[in-house]
């Protein structure tokens, strides 16, 4: 991860070219379900093991069969253990809930991602070299806009990712505010001459969402993915700091700021917005991907769009081989205090999410091999 590597996480086009080394397994925490997925088990301790990590949780489905297990602590001041019912920051899966809204708004004809984005935001991409009308929605989805991430800009990302953190993580970032740092730079390629991953492309969409349904982004996920699917632990908190009960307690090195761990637990996550603000649990986000990769959010056509072909990312959701030959997609995400990844085979019918409690974390493909491969 970098230095201003919050957010900035997505499942690529890897091959995992071996199996994982697994150790000894710790003891799983109170409130794990028993037997199977050994190997799994075995990754997830060796992970808290090896990169001190205070903890973890995951959730595996596999049709309607569901396996759920935690192991490490969720409190390291009063060494409680983790449980996988708890809430926690989501980070950069929070984009393929937003695309997941997008693709929607086409099925319905409501957009085209082929729209330029300077038809849903007149004005707001622009100076410096940016010209909103010849980047399209779709551009933005697939992080080929070549778009500044705003989080890259050096004095916010010393306010974001450096001990200046501590006393600014309640302040509020509007939407609009941090495209407008994004648009203080010039572009960083022409639309569409390659990828690079923009934390601002989705800070876009969400405004695009707005413009075309009237309600925000949050809105439109908790109406079309949230309720329709019960995820009762999944919100978009928009300012407030707290995360719901039960939840762990997130922790940082503040990205190479600090040589201590900080308790981030709370935080105003405004400034990741539609690029990475939600909360959910594991049991929530494999519930998400086994419906979106099974069809019931998304018509046919459009999911094919979202997936992307074999080889480049697709919109808001990655895709990686791993060494076992299975084909996996999803998204991980980092902010502050947590690292989370959420993965599905193609057909939905298998599906894992791991949560750790501290943002350093970055084995998630060594834990997707545990699961899927043995």
């Amino acid at each position: 991860m970098t230095r201003n590597g919050a957010l900035r996480r997505g499942v690529a086009a890897v091959t995992v070219a071996s199996a994982v080394v697994l150790g000894t397994a710790l003891p799983a925490a109170a409130g794990g379900a028993s037997g199977g997925h050994g190997a799994t088990r075995e990754a997830m301790a060796a992970a808290v093991r090896t990169d001190k990590l205070p903890g973890m949780t995951v959730t595996a489905r596999e049709g309607q069969r569901s396996w759920s297990a935690a192991v490490g602590v969720a409190d390291l001041r009063t060494g409680q253990p983790r449980s996988a019912r708890e809430r926690f920051r989501i980070g950069s899966v929070t984009k393929t809930f937003v695309a997941t809204v997008l693709l929607q708004l086409q099925g319905e004809g409501r957009l085209d991602l082929d729209d330029p984005v300077e038809k849903w935001l007149p004005g707001v991409v622009h100076g410096n070299g940016n010209d909103g009308a010849a980047i399209t929605v779709r551009q933005l989805l697939s992080h080929t806009s070549g778009v500044y991430s705003y989080d890259e800009d050096p004095e916010l990302a010393r306010l974001l990712f450096t001990a200046e953190f501590l006393t600014h993580r309640y302040d509020t970032y509007p939407a609009r505010e941090l495209v407008r740092v994004a648009m203080s730079h010039p572009p960083v390629f022409v639309p569409g001459a390659k990828r690079a991953y923009s934390n601002t492309n989705f800070i876009l969409a969400g405004l695009v969402i707005g413009k075309v349904t009237g309600h925000s982004y949050a809105e439109e996920i908790e109406r079309r993915i949230i309720r329709p699917l019960g995820l009762t632990g999944t919100s978009l908190p928009g300012t407030a700091s707290d995360l719901p009960r039960p939840h762990a307690r997130g922790y940082s090195t503040l990205y190479g700021g600090s040589t201590d761990l900080v308790d981030t637990t709370e935080l105003n996550p405004s400034w990741g917005g539609a690029a990475g603000e939600m909360i959910s649990t594991t049991d929530d986000l494999t519930r998400f991907l086994a419906a979106l990769l099974r069809g019931r959010l998304l018509p046919e056509a459009q999911l094919t769009e979202m997936l992307g072909t074999p080889t480049g990312y697709g919109l808001g959701i990655g895709h990686a081989t791993l060494s076992c030959g299975i084909t996996v997609w999803g998204h991980e995400g980092s902010i502050h205090g947590f690292s989370t990844v959420a993965l599905a085979t193609r057909d939905g019918h298998h599906a894992v999410a791991f949560s750790s409690n501290a943002d350093w974390f970055e084995g998630e493909l060594q834990l997707a091999e545990a699961e899927f491969c043995h």
